[in-house]
């Protein structure tokens, strides 16, 4: 048995989606466990890039199973608008992909009730991508949520509906509920050959021997418990969100691959200690085409902090390192790392809890050589040039965690495997 997970170990956009991608090729089966349609996996195949919000990543593998957990909260029409423009590329969904019956549904109210939210909140706000994301999770906790189950019961879904406005206070408009139903009801048709009571199908992979990768969206920094609270994701994007999101017992689990960047980016509100608002910092940008591949708005960027990583690390059982986006960094004279940072004037190399705190740390850094050579051509590590070389060993080091993939580039055949 062969069971994997490549989780995103910090504000998100790591390229885990290439991550999984490359190593669905010795995979069975994909699995994605959490978000929604507010994360954006980017894949280039065929000379083609794909933009793909909620369809796992190992789909353009044809024979490769792709299933959605309970724990991803699913926007009906975002979903059936990737199916079609996938299948109109080519690529077969039959028999291959699944839907957890569990899922829960994000629906227009959720979009209204999220920009309401951001709103409120003015200076404060989250920078959410107003997908309706947190409100779907909210409406689950709250016990109110539909899930997909509920579509093939009308009854059932008219009065959940009704209520879901009622809870909310918001005025329904019945010819928009109508065409809502009627829209629901069609998808819920299409979806019927994927829905599955996915726990069963998963043990039964499981028994049958088959290799399992697990794929999270977002990244462990926007943990809703673990993450920078309260600028998070509304879900466990950690590695023990896996058991409660999919149905797998935790002791099934064989290995944890960590996707780092090679430097730091953040989309959104939220604390930032290594952020660089200079040309550094804007050159990193434009060199690693840091715009939201969901929202297109521009990430914020920094040097790669290792008080960060070595806390998500710890947290989500790490056995080893993908890091990505090194040719990113090349063309710098000097590279610098976190080692450690200075709150009030005494040093720590703990993550702090509170917001508070992380807004007034000071980064403590060690500056390494950097190097001009282009490495995107690269496929040995050795290879590489010295001074990257020594950037690897150095974050191999400090992190005391094996660095096995090395990724130069966004298509496939950019992975180095140590």
């Amino acid at each position: 048995m062969s069971v994997r997970a490549v989780l995103g170990c910090l504000f998100g956009d790591e390229a885990k989606a290439k991550i999984v991608d490359v190593l669905a090729v010795d995979t069975d089966v994909v699995i994605r466990f959490q978000g929604g349609s507010n994360a954006g996996h980017t894949i280039n195949f065929n000379n083609e890039k794909f933009v793909m919000h909620l369809i796992p990543s190992g789909i353009f593998h044809k024979n490769q199973i792709c299933a959605l957990a309970s724990g991803v909260v699913i926007d009906p029409f975002q979903l059936e608008k990737e199916i079609n423009a996938l299948q109109a590329k080519g690529v077969s969904f039959s028999d291959r992909f699944f839907v957890d019956e569990r899922a829960a549904l994000v629906l227009p109210i959720h979009k209204v009730l999220d920009e309401r939210n951001e709103q409120l909140s003015g200076d404060n706000k989250i920078g959410t991508t107003k997908r309706g994301i947190g409100p779907c999770y909210s409406d689950v906790i709250n016990r109110i949520g539909l899930r997909i189950c509920d579509l093939y019961n009308k009854e059932t879904l008219k009065t959940k509906i009704d209520y879901l406005y009622k809870f909310h206070n918001i005025k329904s408009n019945i010819a928009e509920l109508n065409v809502l139903m009627d829209d629901l009801f069609n998808f819920a048709d299409k979806m019927s050959k994927y829905v599955v009571n996915l726990p069963y199908c998963l043990n039964k992979w499981l028994e049958e021997d088959k290799k399992i990768l697990f794929e999270g969206a977002q990244g462990t920094l926007l943990d809703i418990y673990f993450g920078t609270y309260p600028f998070v994701t509304s879900s466990h994007t950690l590695s023990g969100g896996i058991a409660a999101y999919t149905g797998c017992s935790p002791k099934k689990i064989d290995e944890f691959i960590g996707v780092y960047k090679s430097y730091i980016s953040r989309v959104g509100s939220g604390p930032f200690p290594t952020e660089l608002n200079n040309e550094i910092g804007e050159k990193i940008r434009i060199q690693g085409n840091e715009f939201g591949s969901t929202t297109g708005r521009p990430r914020r960027c920094g040097w790669f902090d290792i008080v960060a990583a070595k806390y998500t690390a710890m947290i989500n059982g790490i056995d080893s390192i993908a890091l990505t986006l090194l040719d990113v960094l090349s063309g710098f004279d000097t590279l610098k790392i976190c080692i450690a940072y200075k709150v009030n004037n005494k040093m720590t190399e703990e993550f702090p809890s509170q917001v508070s705190v992380l807004d007034i740390v000071e980064p403590v850094y060690m500056e390494l050589p950097g190097w001009k050579e282009n490495i995107s051509l690269c496929t040995k590590y050795e290879e590489l040039p010295e001074n990257a070389q020594n950037y690897v060993k150095t974050v191999e080091r400090l992190m005391g965690i094996t660095v096995k993939i090395i990724s130069v580039g966004p298509d496939r055949k950019q992975t180095i495997f140590i």
